[in-house]
């Protein structure tokens, strides 16, 4: 066995052998970039308290990753595309370890962030890379069985990553969270160079940079007004970046179209099957990444779990993922992707409609279901997706197909955290204004606990304190007038902190089913949209764009 694999696969007389196991490699590549996000949910609370961060600085330590993220993958893919798309995975791990290194060495926020953005910009060359490497290498007989694993990895990673972070945060500091990605990306590094086979476009003309770039500048500006505008209000910035990304996004349009040799092919839209996929992938992750927001803090703040406990609640959802990663493996070729994907969205519909039943009397059971069936809703709806726009690419254009793919998910995922998250936060702080009217908190106070369930918790922990302190000043006081009155202020204060714990909690629940009623009801609005744009199984045949009904170079063996 060679000890560095350097036959390309696209000179290999037959199907590549160990292909399996290079799927394996791809898999573990998109398992750390995953996780690398939804880890930080749970290490956020220690980095708050550690560094000092506000809540705009944490608010760019977790988005600090997505900007760059979300805006190179196009570019990045095309490049991939034409030099090496394992020199592309290879470097990408490269960049996202030592990001994740100056991360652990990070003492301040603005130094977390820029960790943060390096490491968004080494898996914005990881995910396109993995896809394309996976339609590269397996023929397409195997490709949607391929897909479906690497969908199912996602999933994983998005109830590992808290899972893994919390086991760390039991020893160690918050700091643990980035260094647990060095190794893993070494590994894959390594697994990479011996066991996947290099790929590349077998004929790649002079890649369309100007495209490229002003790619960029669209889909960058519009997350980080999607980031900007809701969370911080719609200021210069936000309404700078909107202009910027509707002026990139239109000129983008018009070069693509006139372009010779576009780096996307922008007329691929116009066919149902690949914008319903689009349009799905969209959606459903911005479903699946505002409730994982959502979720993930009720767990911990609310019912009180701690990082590792949070994590280990939120594996129903891995595990269904893979059933239903199983289940559309059998029911795809059998009712074709639209009825599949169709179910799959009425399923995380279904799942968000079930926590409009969250209330201050709530327990870890009554999140199980709608847990479960999320899940399953993933493992249904997205391997076909997937497969649908991988296969719309010729096998020049696989990194791209990879990075259209990821940037949907990607702007779904922003969205949903933006949109949900806003309004989150907006119900939460109107239902706690409602629950403490009438109290005799001070307007700085209330406004302080109306910030965030966090902040809501630390104020009726600092009224308990003042409790506890009048209640010990009582007990030393010499005049008895004194310490009666000490006693009833202890008593008066130790009854405001439960009535305030008990108003975050009740607040923070009724925006949890709040949230989960609106985001039920634009996957609901979005479900009958895809169902129509996906065309049935003899029309997805008859009018399928001609690379997607023709063998792809290697992927067509």
């Amino acid at each position: 066995m060679r000890l560095v694999m350097n036959e390309p696969v696209e000179r290999m007389p037959r199907p590549y052998p160990r292909r399996w196991w290079a799927l394996l490699v791809l898999c573990l590549s998109l398992l750390v970039i995953v996780m690398a996000n939804t880890a930080l949910t749970v290490a956020a609370p220690d980095m708050t308290a550690d560094l000092g961060l506000s809540s705009s600085d944490l608010q760019w330590v977790i988005d600090g990753y997505t900007v760059p993220y979300a805006a190179l993958m196009l570019l990045l893919g095309a490049i991939g595309d034409k030099y090496s798309r394992r020199g592309a995975l290879v470097l990408g791990l490269l960049v996202f370890g030592g990001g994740a290194v100056f991360g652990y060495l990070a003492d301040s926020a603005t130094t977390v962030i820029a960790a943060r953005a390096v490491m968004g910009t080494g898996a914005a060359l990881i995910m396109p890379a993995t896809l394309s490497l996976l339609a590269a290498t397996f023929p397409r007989a195997e490709r949607a069985k391929a897909i479906t694993l690497w969908t199912a990895t996602a999933g994983l990673a998005i109830a590992a990553g808290p899972v893994v972070a919390g086991a760390l945060l039991r020893g160690h500091g918050w700091s643990a969270t980035f260094l647990i990605n060095v190794p893993i990306a070494a590994v894959a590094i390594v697994a990479a160079l011996v066991l996947v086979p290099p790929s590349k476009a077998g004929h790649h003309d002079r890649i369309d940079y100007v495209g490229g770039v002003l790619s960029v500048v669209w889909i960058g500006s519009l997350v980080y007004m999607i980031i900007e505008g809701p969370h911080f209000g719609w200021g210069v910035r936000a309404v700078t970046a909107a202009v910027v990304a509707g002026a990139g996004l239109v000129a983008f349009v018009l070069w693509e179209l006139r372009h010779p040799r576009p780096v996307l092919d922008v007329r691929r839209f116009a066919h149902r099957r690949f914008a319903g996929s689009n349009l799905a992938v969209a959606l459903f992750f911005l479903a699946v990444f505002g409730a994982f927001y959502y979720l993930t803090q009720h767990l911990q703040f609310v019912l009180g779990y701690d990082a590792l406990g949070t994590g280990v609640r939120m594996l129903p959802l891995a595990g269904a993922v893979f059933a239903g990663s199983a289940l559309t493996g059998w029911l795809t070729p059998r009712v074709g992707m639209k009825w599949t994907v169709t179910a799959g969205m009425v399923g995380g519909t279904t799942a968000l409609a079930l926590l409009t039943r969250v209330d201050a009397a709530s327990s870890y059971g009554d999140f199980v279901a709608p847990l479960v069936v999320l899940g399953l809703a993933i493992g249904l709806a997205l391997s076909p997706c997937t497969d649908a726009i991988m296969g719309a690419f010729p096998e020049s254009e696989l990194g791209v197909g990879g990075a259209v793919n990821d940037t949907s998910l990607e702007l779904g995922g922003s969205l949903g955290i933006a949109i949900l998250g806003s309004l989150l936060s907006t119900s939460y702080s109107s239902h706690l204004a409602d629950a403490t009217r009438g109290s005799r908190l001070p307007a700085s106070t209330l406004a302080t606990a109306q910030d965030s369930v966090g902040a809501g918790y630390a104020v009726a922990q600092g009224i308990g304190e003042q409790a506890r302190q009048a209640a010990a000043r009582a007990a030393h006081a010499t005049d008895p007038q004194q310490a009666a009155q000490l006693k009833q202020q202890a008593e008066q204060l130790a009854s405001g902190a439960r009535q305030m714990t008990d108003a975050v909690g009740a607040s923070f629940a009724d925006a949890v089913a709040h949230t989960s009623l609106v985001g039920a009801l634009v996957l609901g609005v979005g479900t009958v949209l895809v169902a129509v744009l996906l065309p049935g199984r003899g029309k997805a045949q008859a009018k399928a764009p001609a690379e997607e009904r023709e063998p792809a170079g290697a992927g067509a063996r």
